[in-house]
C-alpha cells in the first residue's frame, strides 16, 4: 500500500473541509478505495498508486480553487470531484507533465491567476522542467521576471524546493550603498522592488511576511551571494545585464546539486560604466552549448504591458 502526504499550509483547512466536515465526507465518498486521514494542516492518504495519482490531481484542483477565491461550496466540490480527469492525470506520470498552453502557473491572493501568456513565456515554463539553468533574455515588459518568480513560487508551493532566493545587481550605487540613508534593508530595497511586487501578486501578505522573516524567501543584492552554496532552492538573478563577468561567473558557480537557476536580463539596457563589459554577453556566448542550460529570447511580441510599450520598443529599435 502506497502513502501520500499533503500539507495545507497555504489554505485554511476549515474552508476546505466545510461546515461539520461536509466536504471531507464528499471527498471520501469520491475515493472509497482510499483511506484519508486529516490532522491539522496535514493530510495522509493510503491506497493504490493509480488512485493516489487521481486523488492528488483532484485535491490540487480543490486547493487551487480556495487559493484563488478564498471560499468553497458543496457545488464547487461536486463539480471539481466529478469532472473528467485529463488523460495525463490518469497515468502515473501525470505530475511530471510540463505545464504550458496558457495554464495557470500559480494562484495568487484576491483571485489573481498567473499564467504564461505568450509563446515564449510558455517556453520558459516548459524549459525549466527540463533544464536546471535557464536564461530568459528580452526587453522590458515581456514578463520574463514575473514568469520566473511565478515558477519559483510554484516550486515552493509544490515542495519541490525549500527556499526561493531572488537577487539583482545594485549597479546604480556600485553595490556600495553606504551613502544612502537608512539601514541596510532600506538601502537595497529600491533596487529589489520589482521582485517584491511580483511576490505580492502571488503570495498572501501574511504568508509572504512569514516567508521573508524566516528566510524561506530571501531577496538580496548580487554581492551577497559570494561564498555561498545555494542548494534545495530556486534562485533568480534579475537584471543580469548589469553584472560583470566575474559577478555572473560567481553567481552561477554558487549552484548546489538540487537547485534551479533562472537568469533574466535585457542586453539593450546595460547600466554599467561604458568601459565595463556586461557579464551577460559573455555568458550567452560561452554557455550556449552546455546541456542542461537553455537560453530563451523574448521579443516585443511577448510584451504584456500597455499596448504602447510594444510601439515604444519598436520605435527605439528603429533608431538604434
Amino acid at each position: 500500500m502506497n502513502e501520500l502526504r499533503l500539507d495545507l499550509d497555504t489554505i485554511n483547512p476549515v474552508v476546505l473541509w466545510g461546515p461539520n466536515n461536509e466536504y471531507f465526507e464528499l471527498i471520501k465518498r469520491q475515493f472509497p478505495k482510499l483511506k484519508i486521514v486529516a490532522r491539522g494542516t496535514e493530510v495522509k492518504v493510503l491506497g493504490d498508486e493509480v488512485e493516489l495519482t487521481a486523488f492528488k490531481h483532484r485535491f490540487s484542483e480543490l486547493t487551487n480553487h480556495i487559493e484563488k477565491y478564498n471560499n468553497l461550496s458543496s457545488n464547487d466540490v461536486e463539480r471539481i470531484l466529478g469532472a473528467k480527469l485529463p488523460a495525463a492525470a490518469e497515468s502515473d506520470t501525470a505530475e511530471k507533465a510540463p505545464l504550458g498552453g496558457g495554464e495557470a502557473i500559480v494562484f495568487g491572493p484576491n483571485g489573481i491567476v498567473v499564467k504564461a501568456r505568450t509563446v515564449n513565456q510558455r517556453r520558459m515554463v516548459e524549459s525549466i522542467n527540463k533544464n536546471d539553468i535557464l536564461f530568459a533574455i528580452g526587453p522590458a515588459g515581456t514578463g520574463k521576471t514575473y514568469t520566473a518568480v511565478a515558477l519559483a513560487v510554484r516550486a515552493l508551493k509544490n515542495k519541490e524546493i525549500k527556499r526561493i532566493i531572488l537577487t539583482r545587481p545594485a549597479v546604480e550605487a556600485g553595490e556600495n550603498l553606504g551613502f544612502l540613508p537608512g539601514d541596510l534593508k532600506e538601502k537595497i530595497d529600491p533596487y529589489l522592488r520589482p521582485l517584491y511586487d511580483a511576490l505580492d501578486d502571488m503570495i498572501p501578505p501574511e504568508k509572504l511576511k512569514v516567508y521573508l522573516e524566516n528566510r524561506t524567501i530571501e531577496v538580496a543584492p548580487l554581492a551577497f551571494m559570494r561564498g555561498r552554496t545555494l542548494d534545495n532552492c530556486f534562485v533568480i538573478l534579475d537584471e543580469a545585464q548589469n553584472s560583470t563577468d566575474m559577478q555572473l561567473k560567481m553567481f552561477l558557480t554558487r549552484m548546489g546539486p538540487s537547485a534551479k537557476f533562472i537568469v533574466t536580463g535585457d542586453i539593450t539596457q546595460i547600466d554599467l560604466p561604458k568601459k565595463q563589459q556586461s557579464g551577460l554577453h559573455t555568458a550567452l556566448r560561452v554557455l550556449n552549448d552546455i546541456k542542461g542550460i537553455d537560453i530563451i529570447y523574448l521579443s516585443g511580441e511577448d510584451v504584456v504591458r500597455h499596448k504602447l510599450v510594444k510601439q515604444i520598443l519598436k520605435a527605439y529599435g528603429d533608431i538604434q
